[in-house]
């Protein structure tokens, strides 16, 4: 593809987008922007949540990591299936019968207003990391296949590419995203799929043989057990993928605030079960994309990149697959780029707005106009992010999202189940100093896990942290409720 074809192929794919936003955020309040007047319906949100969750990350990144960990990445998203069945009968009721708008409300209701504003920070936090990192892949492919033959500096990429998503969500909000996402995965998953059809005729292979490719290959291998010192074996991939789901689901503002926008608990709980079990056959896709992808650049004769999830597109530019295959690749990347970052960007201002400003959907301390300027910073804040993702050279962006969640996300996990399985009550102004403290033990403890232990940390930190967490809350509590 030509810049000039890839940048009408965008502007076209955003003019979709702005008629979308145009529709439904019209006279648009903070109720729709924040919950979508809580009338949306639980199956589209079902089909947008899986592109969110996906993102740029799985477009780019898991078809890369094949070459590192095979098929070992099923083992984590067996244990997604089971977090997304705890989110659906421990959380959501919690959240529904509470009538959230921000989940960290509960926080405040069970141990008070330290609590409540460390939660929200750092969500704040953990999320705008993820989102730039998300977004970072996106940026960088565009910046190759377009702008840099229009000698545009990467740090105009980024703007541009913000400034689009803010265009289409400053208005509705939540009412417009989860139909642009459930768009949006839809052209994501379909890229995916005609990619391997392309990929699959260009090496002769029927759809029995690309199973079978696939099959026999040495990068499809799914389970370890024999090597307990292993980031890769079972037993942690499968429980630290169910706590993940728990945290960077359950207990995300920016996922779980599409579920309050369902009509009721019970279309709630449906969307997350459907939703959870449809993640399991679209991650066994795009890894399966993998190994073609693999398996294709050495037939071809292809220099592997340095950076696997440079993997992906080094391929479709490569000029060994047909000119339609960069057409899909563009919309699809886009898509799932898109698809997280705008509600990443509405749900960052969502928090702000209600935590730390004080708005609701009903109390409207918060002015369209101030809603507007806290939307436009945080687009702001994410531009520079990208930059400082791009200075460091991050390579897997997926591995750095779920390193980083066992820093951030750990407290939170921590606090909610210190809130839901105890009925104790803390010395609230202590709280920070917990969830500040967690993270500096945990980056201890990782750096010095293998001289001290003999033993290497992985994305159990996770889990680590939150336990951390929970003692701390043990040591805080008011003596009173023993």
């Amino acid at each position: 593809m030509t810049p000039l074809h890839t940048g009408l192929l965008v502007a076209f794919y955003f003019i979709i987008l702005m008629i979308i936003s145009y529709v439904t955020g019209r006279k648009s309040d903070n109720k729709s922007f924040f919950l979508g007047n809580r009338q949306s319906p639980w199956y589209i949100v079902s089909i947008g949540m899986i592109g969110a969750s996906l993102s740029g990350v799985t477009f780019i990144s898991v078809p890369g990591w094949v070459k590192a960990t095979q098929f070992n990445y099923l083992q984590m998203v067996g244990g997604y299936f089971l977090g997304y069945l705890v989110i659906a009968h421990v959380l959501l009721p919690v959240y529904y019968k509470l009538n959230l708008t921000s989940i960290y409300t509960y926080l405040q209701q069970r141990f008070g207003n330290y609590a409540y504003k460390t939660g929200a920070w750092l969500f704040l936090i953990s999320r705008t990391i993820g989102a730039s990192a998300r977004l970072y892949l996106m940026a960088n492919v565009l910046q190759i296949s377009l702008f840099n033959a229009l000698n545009i500096p990467f740090a105009v990429t980024v703007i541009i590419t913000i400034s689009l998503i803010w265009l289409y969500t400053f208005r509705g909000g939540i009412k417009t995203i989860i139909w642009t996402d459930t768009l949006q995965t839809i052209f994501m998953l379909t890229s995916v799929i005609i990619t391997i059809i392309y990929i699959a005729k260009s090496m002769d292979l029927t759809a029995y043989g690309v199973v079978q490719l696939i099959n026999d290959s040495e990068l499809s291998k799914v389970f370890v057990f024999d090597d307990w010192s292993s980031k890769q074996h079972f037993v942690k991939q499968f429980i630290t993928g169910a706590f993940i789901t728990i945290v960077m689901t359950g207990l995300d503002q920016d996922m779980m605030q599409k579920n309050l926008s369902c009509k009721n608990l019970k279309d709630a709980q449906k969307n997350m079960k459907w939703y959870g079990f449809a993640f399991i056959p679209t991650n066994i896709l795009f890894l399966s994309l993998g190994v073609l992808l693999y398996t294709f650049a050495q037939q071809q004769g292809l220099s592997l990149p340095e950076r696997s999830d440079d993997l992906f597109p080094m391929i479709v530019n490569s000029g060994k697959l047909p000119a339609v295959v960069g057409v899909f690749f563009i919309i699809g990347l886009v898509a799932a780029a898109y698809s997280s970052a705008d509600s990443a960007l509405t749900s960052l201002t969502t928090s702000f707005s209600v935590d730390i400003l004080g708005s609701t959907e009903n109390n409207n301390v918060l002015t369209k106009r101030t809603r507007i300027i806290v939307h436009l910073s945080f687009s702001i804040l994410l531009m520079l992010v990208i930059i400082l993702f791009r200075v460091f050279k991050a390579d897997s962006i997926i591995s750095t999202i779920f390193t980083l969640a066992g820093y951030t996300y750990g407290p939170l996990l921590g606090m909610y189940a210190f809130g839901l399985f105890t009925k104790l009550k803390v010395n609230d102004m202590y709280v920070p100093i917990v969830a500040i403290a967690t993270p500096i033990i945990i980056g201890i403890l990782d750096h010095q896990s293998m001289s001290w232990f003999s033993f290497q940390l992985g994305y159990e930190k996770l889990i680590l942290a939150g336990l951390l967490t929970f003692v701390g809350l043990l040591l805080i509590q008011k003596r009173d409720t023993i």
